[in-house]
């Protein structure tokens, strides 16, 4: 039998350092993403990271694209009278919507110019993504802007009947800590690229619960960046089953205008908004404005919706567009050339 190895005789003078060596790789491949690493992706993605104001609201975006558009959600922006945007080093410009899709809560802004300091986030492929991994969140969160927040994509969902409409596209859950303001901010991955659009929470308390969902970047891009995008200027909801009986809708459903932004195609066309709103059931719901039947010759409904969007998708300028809307109990019909 050959000499035994003492770990406390020479043999451990020789094998130590390669010990040492090896254990040191093994510990720091499997050691947790520390606060440098998290700092570091602050520091590359927040100059990419807006604060969006609206009267009376605070939202968040990201800047994307050095001709001047701006990703964020639609619900922030979608009937605002007037945008601005500010960024991290405190430049302030204004900026009007260029396409939105409300029924994945996302837009596309254009500003007016651009800052010369203002850098372009790196927008990642989130169909790569998986639950466990590890993202980060930067918004205005109450107002406070530039806040960096933690957390892990928690699942995967598809989008259904959020903000009293026909969802489109895929969310993200997280229990990142998500509040009012951090809407249309970006969803970060570990190499500050954007994975999602923040959207909203579940929350009873009114406050962050660990419940959040972002729309993932792949719907935002494939909704507003690689087809041919519109903005209608709208919010409302949709009335179907229970609802369509009580409002006495002559089909199964419709779209009860809440408001209407000014300046819109919406506007333009002579759509009505509410005057009011009653509670049925824990949903709030808009009355005293129009409710949308069809549009052109497609009827709401979430079977025709994606047709109904190919529509307006479609037209070009000089064609009309006809909608079809129940007012105050009568079928009105309001047209409008493009």
């Amino acid at each position: 039998m050959g000499p035994m190895l003492s770990l406390f005789g020479p043999a451990r003078r020789t094998l130590l350092p390669a010990v040492v060596a090896s254990l040191a790789t093994l510990f720091l491949a499997a050691a947790p993403l520390g606060a440098a690493t998290l700092r570091d992706v602050f520091k590359r993605a927040s100059p990419s990271v807006v604060v969006i104001r609206v009267p009376g609201e605070v939202g968040s975006g990201t800047f994307i694209d050095a001709k001047g558009l701006v990703l964020t959600a639609s619900h922030v922006v979608e009937v605002a009278q007037e945008i601005t945007v500010e960024f991290l080093d405190g430049a302030t410009v204004s900026a009007h919507v260029l396409y939105s899709e409300p029924a994945a809560d996302v837009a596309l802004l254009q500003l007016t110019t651009v800052p010369p300091t203002a850098v372009p986030a790196s927008l990642g492929d989130s169909d790569t993504t998986e639950i466990g991994d590890e993202i980060l969140v930067i918004g205005a969160p109450m107002g406070v802007s530039y806040t960096l927040t933690r957390g892990i994509i928690s699942a995967r969902r598809h989008a259904r009947q959020l903000y009293g409409g026909f969802e489109r596209g895929e969310l993200f859950q997280t229990d990142a800590a998500i509040n009012p303001g951090n809407s249309g901010g970006p969803m970060l991955n570990m190499q500050g690229e954007v994975i999602g659009v923040v959207s909203h929470i579940l929350t009873r308390s009114g406050g962050s619960e660990g419940l959040g969902f972002a729309v993932t970047v792949n719907t935002a891009k494939r909704l507003l960046l690689e087809q041919k995008g519109f903005w209608i200027g709208t919010e409302g909801y949709v009335l179907q089953g229970e609802l369509a009986t009580i409002f006495n809708l002559p089909q199964p459903v419709g779209y009860a205008i809440k408001r209407v932004a000014p300046d819109s195609p919406a506007a333009k066309i002579g759509l009505q908004p509410s005057t009011g709103e009653v509670t049925y059931k824990g949903e709030t719901i808009p009355v005293g404005g129009d409710i949308l039947l069809a549009v052109g010759d497609i009827e709401i409904s979430e079977t025709h919706y994606t047709a109904m969007r190919n529509y307006l998708r479609a037209l070009k300028a000089g064609d009309t567009i006809r909608l079809k809307v129940l007012r105050a109990g009568q079928i009105v019909f309001l047209t409008q050339t493009q």
